[in-house]
């Protein structure tokens, strides 16, 4: 690290123009080519993945997003000469707008079903030419303005489907803006100089800029989720400002002890910087792990976190050194600059009086520490007992979008169903035999409970199958729907096709998203396991240590727990969700355990790493357990929590995101990362280390001799750089 520190420091324009490139290259790439992100929720062998590939058989020219234009009247109906001319006015117009292929209007022969039994509701369909994230947001926007103006007293009109709420959605980048504003202020209180708070911003905006027009790129090449750029930009930003923090307050420190801005930088990136390569590492194992569920989507959303995750670490591993030859002795505040003027040249400053009272409560009551600590978290993780895995969707969105309003009238009109309905994809190779099968079959299901509806839509003469629409009686996230589909699959479908060749799916959205959660509910505890394995091994190899690795595999388990504690509460059970203004509860999204997983537990590693590195690296030279414990607590606890309250700031913003998904991510991660900062780390593992005693850094002889050696601390000698003469023993790592 020392040579590759010192080669960015002296070729800081070389570097800068290289970044430079990297990130106008990919950005102008991206825009040049576009992007193909996709969101293909199928799991592969399911029954839905295989009524959904027979229905892009049956009708491949349907490509297109669909939107509703949803309108109720409180006087009259919606039959009335009056609303009638003005609705069929308005999607005339729609019609002729760009991108619209064509408008099914009620008040058509066709579109008879389209209307509310009591004549208060109706609805329209607008199929588009492209689907929601390929259309142009202002000739969206186009449909919804005119649709709206439609609206008079007394007759209400709202929109619903992906299009729509992909054209209303905050403009990109504004919650990042806001993360990034208030990392920034966390930093300069905790820094006092404009360009130390610059330094990790800079990185950080760099790395994420580079990663997400990349991205762009490679979703030509390979498959990539349509979430992909929001949650690596909140990945991102999350990690290459915590990551440069280290490494600048370790450049800050080096400053302060007399050292040149070179030799300062060298001795920064060959022991922080060691230690960032290798918690980025280990984020980047961790969502490998994500490889062994078998999805394509979060084989993607791994994908996607990685290269984001790499570029971080690569920019703090040599954009910053760059920066730090820049700016020179500026990322120290005035008041440090100007008594480093008066005093000349003077020793390392040691840690606040805070930290230091702080670790000595620690040290004298550890068993107390624990048992609080211990409490409070199994508290928090009470509520992730009831979590149920499902999708969001746009009835769970705040009830001013108009999203949500079109939702709960179709709701209103048509029952709670109508929003999620289920299709019975039937192939009918036997001819009459598998006909009557297939008629019974349908007459049964009408019948059944928990079905408000059952209609045959039009299928291509030729296809050699049958399309039901099953309307279920209660809402796509009730827990009686999934019954309904259990049911189908387990008890109806099996008669129907006993004794002939009939073969009939059970599919449609609600389907696909029910098989995607269990499929992860199913490999969950495996994913959990393997996750906390590799991270154990990586610890095990880097501190030469059993109880270290266990201890934090430990932590990480109790974090996650907390962390979907949270989102229970919040988001399934719903409290303080409309004080938050997140919409309506209902499950947590299918996805979000194993994307969260991997991300928390690599994040909770970073935390452990510059923890317990620092005890570690006084363990080796004192061979005292106390006082490593002791000084790594002091040491480390300012950056480490004003690297949390960074990552709180950052994912905390993305309650400002209209995806739901990355709201609920960004909520957990906020909880996670503050409870593992201020209650794990600081409390719990520093007083577990003080109980555990001189067996923390125990290693089975034949165990130590089979492991490879990595150091996260640099060899004796190495990473000071020039120390003048005179102040050598100040600055001699301990």
């Amino acid at each position: 690290m020392t040579a590759l520190a010192r080669w960015c420091f002296r070729h800081r324009i070389v570097v800068l123009l290289l970044w430079l490139g990297a990130l106008f290259g990919t950005a102008a790439g991206g825009s040049v080519g576009g992007n193909a992100f996709s969101n293909a929720f199928d799991v592969p062998g399911t029954e839905s993945t295989r009524a959904m590939e027979r229905m892009e058989e049956v009708f491949p020219e349907a490509a297109g997003d669909v939107t509703t234009v949803v309108w109720r009247t409180e006087n009259g109906t919606v039959r009335d000469p009056a609303v009638r001319d003005r609705m069929t006015d308005a999607l005339r117009d729609i019609a002729g707008l760009p991108h619209v292929g064509e408008v099914l209007s009620p008040y058509d022969t066709a579109g008879g079903a389209h209307i509310s039994e009591d004549g208060k509701i109706a609805y329209a369909e607008i199929i588009f030419t492209e689907q929601a994230y390929d259309l142009d947001k202002d000739d969206t926007k186009k449909v919804i303005d005119r649709a709206q103006d439609a609206r008079t007293d007394g007759l209400d009109v709202e929109l619903g489907g992906m299009a729509i709420e992909y054209a209303q959605q905050p403009a990109e980048g504004a919650a990042e803006l806001v993360g990034i504003v208030a990392a920034a202020v966390v930093l300069l209180l905790a820094f006092g100089s404009l360009f130390g708070m610059l330094l990790p911003i800079i990185t950080a905006v760099v790395a994420v800029g580079t990663g997400v027009s990349l991205l762009g790129v490679l979703s030509h090449a390979m498959t990539l989720p349509a979430s992909a750029p929001i949650v690596g930009s909140l990945v991102g930003l999350g990690v290459g400002i915590d990551y440069a923090l280290f490494v600048v307050t370790r450049h800050r420190k080096g400053l302060k002890a007399g050292l040149t801005p070179e030799a300062s930088a060298e001795r920064a990136l060959n022991t922080s910087g060691r230690a960032v390569v290798f918690a980025g590492g280990t984020v980047c194992v961790a969502f490998l792990a994500m490889f062994a569920l078998g999805m394509q989507f979060l084989n993607g959303l791994a994908l996607a976190m990685i290269v984001v995750v790499l570029l971080s670490v690569a920019c703090a591993a040599t954009l910053l050194p760059a920066l730090l030859a820049l700016f020179g002795t500026k990322v120290l505040s005035r008041r440090e600059r100007r008594a480093q003027a008066e005093d000349g040249r003077r020793a390392e400053e040691g840690a606040g009086p805070l930290a230091v009272r702080w670790a000595a409560f620690v040290e004298g009551r550890p068993g107390v520490v624990a048992v609080v600590a211990v409490v409070v978290m199994v508290v928090l993780a009470l509520p992730a007992l009831s979590l149920r895995l499902g999708a969001s969707d746009q009835g769970n969105h705040p009830q001013s979008q108009t999203t949500r309003q079109a939702y709960d009238l179709l709701a209103d009109g048509f029952g709670p169903g109508f929003n999620g309905p289920l299709q019975l994809v039937a192939d009918v190779p036997g001819g009459d035999a598998d006909v009557r099968a297939l008629e019974a079959l349908v007459d049964r299901v009408r019948t059944m409970d928990g079905v408000a509806d059952v209609a045959e839509l039009s299928t291509p003469d030729g296809a050699g199958s049958r399309v039901y629409q099953v309307v279920p009686a209660h809402a796509p996230q009730d827990e009686e729907t999934d019954d309904l589909i259990t049911e189908l699959r387990d008890s109806a479908v099996p008669q129907a096709e006993r004794g002939n060749t009939l073969e009939v799916y059970v599919g449609g959205n609600t389907a696909v998203q029910r098989d995607f959660a269990e499929a992860i509910t199913d490999r969950l505890p495996l994913f959990i396991a393997l996750i906390a394995v590799l991270g154990a091994l990586l610890l095990m190899v880097a501190f030469r240590s059993v109880v270290v690795p266990l201890i934090a595999a430990l932590m990480n388990l109790l974090a996650a727990g907390a962390a979907f504690g949270v989102i229970v509460a919040i988001f399934q059970w719903g409290w303080g969700i409309d004080v938050l203004g997140l919409g309506k509860e209902g499950p947590i999204t299918s996805y979000i355990p194993a994307f969260m997983l991997p991300l928390l537990f690599g994040l909770s590693m970073d935390y452990q790493v510059f923890l317990v590195s620092r005890m570690h690296e006084e363990w080796v030279h004192t061979r005292d357990n106390a006082r490593a414990v002791r000084l790594g607590l002091t040491d480390t606890s300012r950056v480490i929590n004003c690297a949390a309250l960074v990552m709180v700031c950052v994912f905390g913003s993305f309650v400002l995101s209209a995806d739901q998904a990355a709201v609920m991510t960004g909520v957990a991660l906020a909880g996670a990362v503050a409870v593992d900062a201020f209650i794990l780390r600081m409390l719990l593992v520093p007083a577990l280390m003080h109980i555990i005693g001189d067996a923390n850094w125990w290693l089975p002889g034949p165990l130590d001799r089979a492991l490879p050696r990595v150091a996260l601390e640099a060899p004796a000698g190495q990473g000071s750089g020039p120390v003048p003469r005179e102040r050598e023993d100040l600055v001699t790592e301990r």
